[in-house]
């Protein structure tokens, strides 16, 4: 029997909401068993008859809940990955009960409207000049794209090339500049947009990943420029205001990667970060990093609509567009969720002020954190200018157990990368859920996997 629409959503909002309170008394990383378990249980062959919806929902929590990694809570520091907004589950919820296909204004006007609205205050709290186009993206890969897209059509439109009618057989080359520690999403667009790894031009970079603007080579014919707002590891920004000067007296397009670090300009304490980063042509940033809005969801802004639509934009007859800005056509999505719901209850629900203060919170636990961890005899290997701390522990291999061992003892959750030659332990303080308690945890959990004793 097949419970009511009411009935099941009511069911799956208890669990929902017992699950959100359960977090801080769950591993935040799930046990191996809790794995097996749901492993065990889905192995089997598709049902030939029908389950009653009840049991499918209590199949989901019983079996998946207890597997998950507890990202929502407090203690979660991998990846840049923020929790999720009472409000924003709330609405996430209703949004998908709506369900809206969100690429046109006639296939979802409330969309559409919502789409308008969250853009404009985004804009304006970034400090994007006025007359930039923006638009929801699955996350900052598909937003770098987007940009990057538009940066090829504009170069090659100025040397006389029609890359979306003619390709690029044939046409004049392109020459993508990028820091030496670029994040790996440009690496992987490259290709995609017929410009080769091999053939990107590194710039050096300093100590903390920040391109210097000293060794930017000089610019000749289309080109393109990727400039990082908050390098991956450490958090840095590049000089924007050098690099835009010296890029655009070229001819240059030039693109901020600001996956996380364009938040900064929600705070006044971090602004100045984003020094001569409004003066670029494109941006791409994720709302389910710093916003903390629930996934998926990333952010392009193109300042040059034309260029993006150029690019980006489609033809159909039945589609009906042409009336009302269409996502589709300054996206590459087709069918497409309803993200700026979730969006716009992130901003109305914290207003510009409570905004700045989930920044600001969030860079003063992990100054506090890296201060605690120094003073322990932990090297911390950055400056910490934002979220980001940096650790090693001495040599590799023993780098590499302390953070097996910490993602073990499942108290918090920090993640490994290398930097400048070095095996490293990596934390992202991002979340709207983390408090003082959850820090002085995870500083006490670092210790003892370190062996250390807090002095």
């Amino acid at each position: 029997m097949k419970e009511s629409n009411g009935t099941l959503l009511a069911d799956a909002a208890r669990r929902g909401a017992d699950y959100l309170e359960g977090l801080r008394r769950k591993a935040v990383y799930p046990r191996d068993a809790d794995v097996e378990r749901l492993r065990a249980a889905l192995d089997g062959d598709l049902p030939a008859d029908s389950t009653p919806d009840a049991e499918v929902l209590r199949f989901l929590d019983e079996y998946g809940s207890p597997a998950t990694v507890a990202s929502a809570g407090g203690r979660y520091f991998g990846f840049v990955t923020g929790g999720a907004l009472p409000a924003t589950v709330a609405a996430h919820v209703l949004a998908t009960a709506w369900d809206q296909n969100a690429f046109s204004f006639t296939s979802s006007p409330a969309a559409a409207l919502f789409d308008e609205t969250a853009i404009r205050w985004l804009r304006e709290l970034f400090g994007l000049p006025a007359e930039s186009s923006g638009s929801f993206v699955v996350g900052a890969s598909a937003a770098n794209f987007a940009g990057l897209a538009a940066a090829r059509h504009a170069v090659l439109a100025r040397a006389g090339w029609n890359v979306e009618e003619q390709g690029l057989r044939g046409a004049p080359e392109v020459t993508m500049m990028v820091g030496a520690e670029v994040h790996a999403t440009i690496n992987k667009l490259a290709p995609l947009l017929g410009i080769g790894r091999a053939h990107l031009v590194r710039v050096p970079v300093d100590g903390q990943g920040r391109m210097r603007a000293d060794r930017l080579p000089g610019i000749r014919g289309p080109t393109i420029l990727v400039i990082q707002a908050g390098n991956v590891n450490s958090g840095a920004f590049d000089p924007a205001r050098e690099l835009v000067a010296q890029a655009h007296a070229g001819g240059a397009w030039v693109h901020v990667d600001g996956a996380f670090g364009l938040w900064a300009a929600a705070s006044e304490r971090r602004a100045h970060l984003m020094d001569g980063f409004a003066g670029a042509d494109s941006w791409a940033t994720d709302a389910h990093k710093w916003l903390n809005v629930p996934y998926d969801c990333g952010i392009s802004f193109v300042r040059d609509e034309d260029a993006l639509r150029a690019a980006m934009s489609i033809s159909a007859d039945y589609l009906l567009l042409g009336k009302h800005r269409d996502a589709i056509d300054i996206t590459i999505d087709g069918s497409r969720r309803a993200r700026s719901f979730d969006v716009w209850a992130a901003l109305r629900s914290l207003g510009r002020r409570g905004l700045a203060e989930l920044v600001d919170r969030n860079c003063d636990q992990a100054a506090w954190l890296a201060q605690e961890l120094s003073a322990a005899g932990i090297e911390v290997l950055n400056e910490v200018a934002l979220n980001q701390v940096v650790v090693a522990f001495g040599s590799d291999e023993q780098t590499l157990r302390v953070i097996l061992e910490l993602q073990e003892a499942r108290a918090c959750w920090c993640g490994g990368t290398r930097w400048h030659g070095r095996q490293a332990m990596r934390i992202s303080v991002s979340s709207w859920a983390t408090t003082q308690d959850d820090m002085t945890i995870t500083r006490n959990a670092i210790l003892a996997a370190a062996g250390t004793r807090r002095t």
